[in-house]
């Protein structure tokens, strides 16, 4: 039976390319994503095409019980999870205090903070009892860094920051790697930046930073990351780390 890397946000940005590199490595790929089923497939086809083992679910985070349903039916059907990457986004685009409605100010919680919260709680006492699992939870700059118009995912993914410090106070002596990545630049992926740009905003910054450029942060390039962080020995564990194109300026020094 084959290890399980549990990835919750399976787009076609890191979470795919994430879900394939575990799976190029011998991982069960379980892909989890809120809709787009079509994708999904065509996705779940591509890591069996490879050679590799990987399954399709498809999750509404928000929804009450699906979390801690998904992760049972995981552990009983597929194997252990042994790597959970947590990478559900809650960007809501900027909007000023006057404009983030009670209701979009909640719904980035619930993404950013009470999701993580709740996979966590579902998925560590089965890893606490084997002594040993992995949580990647990728973020954002806003993280570290609020700015006008991100009340509601500034204060969303401070939250996941500090929730996973203290899922890290508390399970890393059970044998439980917790690692908080901040994305700190624009991700070369086309259901997140190119949804919120728009296709033709989106295509002429690829052809002005992506390509050759490496101006824009490439998935895939990400996965390797994301891979080595998981495996790193416990002596040497990274708890948090940024994650940028080389001609960004990073988040302090805007």
């Amino acid at each position: 039976m084959n290890p399980v890397c549990l990835v919750i946000g399976a787009g076609a940005g890191i979470g795919g390319h994430v879900g394939k590199r575990f799976a190029a490595d011998g991982y069960h790929a379980a892909l989890c994503r809120r809709s787009d089923e079509t994708g999904l497939k065509r996705m779940v086809a591509q890591i069996k095409d490879a050679g590799g083992s990987a399954s399709g679910h498809l999750l509404d985070a928000t929804e009450p019980g699906a979390i801690e349903a998904r992760i049972s039916s995981i552990e009983e059907e597929l194997g252990p999870i042994e790597v959970v990457l947590y990478n559900l986004g809650a960007q809501i685009g900027d909007r000023c205090l006057a404009e983030t409605s009670y209701k979009a100010f909640e719904k980035g919680w619930q993404l950013a903070t009470f999701g993580l919260f709740r996979t966590a709680s579902a998925l560590f006492p089965r890893m606490e009892a084997r002594g040993k699992g992995v949580m990647l939870v990728t973020s954002a700059t806003s993280a570290v860094r609020g700015n006008a118009g991100q009340h509601s995912h500034a204060a969303a993914m401070g939250g996941r920051r500090m929730l996973c410090q203290s899922l890290n106070a508390e399970f890393a002596p059970k044998g439980i790697h917790v690692a908080h990545i901040i994305v700190d630049g624009a991700v070369d992926a086309p259901d997140t930046l190119g949804k919120m740009l728009g296709p033709e905003l989106f295509q002429q910054l690829r052809e002005k930073r992506g390509g050759t450029h490496d101006g824009l942060l490439l998935p895939q390039k990400m996965a390797e990351t994301y891979f080595h962080i998981a495996h790193q020995h416990r002596s040497a564990w990274t708890h948090e780390l940024d994650l940028r194109a080389f001609s960004d300026l990073a988040w302090w020094n805007h």
